[in-house]
């Protein structure tokens, strides 16, 4: 599937592939801040027992009034997935 440039991006949020231990979990809450950047992201988890293996960007995004999600290796800028999201809620 081809993307352009005429994405609109509606909201950006960082997606952290996290492993740790079920017990460590529980140090962070929706909403806690753990920085802006990869490496304050990164210090911010392992500081918390973390051990961070992907950190990525998703993106929600519109094209001809269809609604996307892409998700982006914050590493290397790779488009990771796509996925279209349907209007019942479902993606596919």
């Amino acid at each position: 599937m081809a993307i352009n440039g005429n994405l609109k991006a509606g909201l950006l949020i960082l997606c952290i592939g996290v492993a740790a231990a079920p017990t460590l979990a529980a140090a962070l809450s929706a909403g806690d801040a753990v920085g802006t950047t990869e490496a304050d992201i990164r210090a911010a988890l392992e500081a918390e027992g973390y051990d961070v293996s992907e950190i990525a960007i998703e993106v929600e995004a519109t094209l001809d009034g269809e609604a996307y999600e892409i998700e982006v290796s914050l590493d290397t800028g790779e488009i990771l997935e796509i996925e279209r999201d349907d209007d019942d809620g479902g993606d596919d």
